[in-house]
């Protein structure tokens, strides 16, 4: 009785946490179908007004795509570097592992104004400011931990064995890696390139230091379109970016889902032997 009661006050606990940190920001999303010039709550009269300025005004449309050229690139190359550093720490035998662990993990740590008031002194004087390479190099460094972090839990999850057998019969250890390690860990490198792609396409405090008139990213435009001038259009580009950032944790979950279903299918030697 005493479990049970601890059990349902902590799932309430848990349910009451998760309303408090999600409904806050699930009520931009009927601000957005106003027909209001000003952010309103709850709304009038509904309207698609908002959803179709973000076509007519181009400023939008050119900080959508500059932000989504920066997070393909950005997740790409946290993609790669993480997943490197992760076999490095995982795998191989390093010295001053904690040390290189907690500089690969420092991103997480510092605050993010330090980060980008010292990308923008260090810019300036490589003219990297208002360019898509710095953007890249400044949103890779903060996406690399995201991807350590999930690669090396799925690394520490996989069966050496497997990796030795392929080694035994021949196989190098970029085949090995390729044929049997990936395979095994593209969900959690696929969950750290989600994460990077993310925080590269939300990120706005280093972006201001580097954003300017020739490159502005959408975080610092909408930014703007709230510190200057109070644009409904900032609530329908949330919509819009609340629905694609669900979407695709759905569809992740739902592929680890699918994954796992069919190792236990094949796992099972009840299926097996009856197929």
């Amino acid at each position: 009785m005493t479990k049970t009661l601890t059990r349902t006050g902590l799932v309430a606990l848990a349910v009451i946490i998760g309303a408090y940190l999600i409904l806050p920001v699930l009520i931009v999303v009927p601000m957005s179908f106003s027909d209001s010039s000003f952010l309103t709550f709850p709304p009038g009269e509904m309207s698609l007004r908002w959803f179709h300025n973000i076509l007519d005004e181009p400023v939008w449309l050119d900080s959508a795509l500059a932000s989504l050229q920066v997070a393909l690139l950005s997740a790409a190359c946290a993609v790669v570097l993480g997943v490197l550093a992760a076999l490095a720490l995982v795998r191989g035998r390093i010295p001053f592992r904690n040390t290189i662990t907690a500089v690969l993990l420092a991103p997480l740590i510092v605050p993010y104004v330090i980060i980008g008031l010292a990308s923008y002194i260090a810019f300036l004087q490589l003219g990297l400011t208002q360019t898509t390479l710095g953007f890249v190099l400044v949103h890779t460094c903060l996406a690399v931990p995201y991807v350590v972090i999930n690669v090396a839990a799925g690394l520490v999850s996989v069966d050496r064995r497997l990796e030795m057998a392929a080694m035994s019969l021949g196989a190098g250890p970029v085949t090995t890696f390729f044929k049997v390690t990936l395979p095994l860990i593209l969900p959690s490198v696929l969950a750290g390139g989600l994460f990077a792609f993310f925080i590269s396409w939300d990120e706005v405090v280093t972006a201001i230091f580097l954003s300017g008139p020739d490159m502005t990213t959408l975080p610092v435009q909408m930014w703007s379109g709230i510190r200057v001038q109070i644009d409904p259009t900032v609530a329908a580009i949330s919509t819009l970016v609340l629905l694609v950032i669900f979407g695709s944790f759905i569809v992740l979950g739902l592929t680890r889902l699918i994954q796992r279903l069919v190792r236990r299918r094949m796992a099972d030697p009840a299926t097996n032997t009856g197929a």
